[in-house]
């Protein structure tokens, strides 16, 4: 397939994306723009991006960042661990490499939260070495290409895959290429309904010659997802509302929420009642506000929020002098960073005030 590459760069000059990190060869924005897009689509994290460069400009800065301002920058994108995976990485070019990223793909990709993939976007792209990117654009890309029905979410599909992505490399231009053939893929050769008729590459192509474009890639796993019951309490007293942050190894470590319990069965206003009356032995009257169903990669939440009120301020303090948790005024809100499924509906939950 010797004209794959030449095909794919005049289509790439004329039709790919004008992005802004595309624009640098700064292999720091360059490895930002790259986790951001993890997982999200490219106008979303657009505005991540620019965000998170404003206020962390270079490795130094992201390296010395407190745990909350980057959480609050990274609220919203999800799988947060990638935030904390940047700051640990950055920390490491700070005190390993002099504070400079590492210029070959094997060092790449030593640092924390980085793989295959994101070693080779950094290393073509800032560096112009010749390690093809095989993202979820290039599987669809070649496997329809060359109608191959490895399941791309197996090790023989991962090493077939990056071993053709790789021999078909324009090794002399491997940033272009590599650019062109995600944008294809993403503009193009679409997961569903591909704009056959606008590929530079459908007479090369053996599932357009087919009609089974549909059936390309293949995947092999189906995603299990274990299902929670979390029962949030929403305690506010004199414009304060109690929180508190998430830690251990679990999901939205870092970030703040309301108090909460997990239980295997949905729980009601008066089970709650009970169950905080044989904590506190206090009593207290009990709202139910909002039923939420939120999906993660592998988990289903089932999220239930409840107002509780104590029946009186004593009480109250009594409650909370013995617990972790903190309170925060209702209109600093929005200097918190919450999980997603607790920031989208704080309007919901909360009387009406400035946060």
């Amino acid at each position: 397939m010797t004209n794959f590459p030449e095909q794919i760069r005049e289509w790439y000059f004329q039709h790919g994306r004008k992005l802004p990190w595309r624009e640098t060869k700064d292999p720091y924005k360059i490895w930002i723009s790259e986790i951001i897009l993890q997982q999200t689509r490219v106008d979303q994290g657009m505005e991540y991006f620019h965000r998170f460069i404003k206020a962390f400009p270079n490795v130094k800065s992201l390296a010395k960042a407190s745990e909350t301002k980057l959480m609050q920058l990274w609220q919203g994108l999800g799988y947060y661990s990638r935030a904390r995976n940047l700051q640990y990485a950055a920390q490491t070019i700070v005190n390993e490499h002099n504070a400079t990223i590492p210029q070959t793909y094997k060092k790449i990709k030593t640092l924390k939260g980085i793989g295959p993939y994101t070693a080779a976007a950094i290393a073509s792209f800032a560096y112009n070495l010749p390690h093809a990117v095989v993202d979820g654009n290039v599987y669809r890309v070649l496997s329809r290409i060359y109608a191959k029905d490895i399941p791309i979410d197996s090790s023989e599909g991962e090493k077939f895959f990056s071993s053709l992505a790789n021999e078909l490399l324009d090794k002399k231009d491997p940033a272009t290429h590599n650019q062109a053939i995600m944008d294809l893929g993403a503009l193009v050769c679409k997961p569903a309904k591909p704009l056959c008729g606008h590929c530079p590459v459908n007479l090369l192509c053996a599932a357009f010659a087919t009609g089974t474009q549909q059936n390309y890639p293949v995947k092999g796993k189906r995603i299990t997802r274990k299902i929670r019951h979390l029962n949030f309490l929403v305690f506010i007293r004199n414009e304060q509302i109690v929180i508190e942050k998430r830690s251990g190894n679990d999901i939205w470590k870092g970030l703040f929420q309301f108090p909460v319990f997990e239980s295997t069965e949905p729980f009601t206003t008066a089970l709650i009642k009970t169950h905080l009356k044989t904590k506190t032995q206090l009593s207290v009257e009990v709202t139910k506000l909002l039923e939420k169903k939120h999906l993660l990669t592998h988990q289903e939440l089932h999220a239930v929020f409840f107002r509780v009120e104590f029946t009186s301020a004593k009480d109250f303090r009594e409650w909370f002098n013995t617990t972790s948790y903190e309170t925060i005024a209702l209109n600093r809100l929005n200097k918190i960073p919450f999980p997603q499924l607790i920031k989208k509906n704080l309007k919901k939950l909360l009387p009406p005030c400035e946060y």
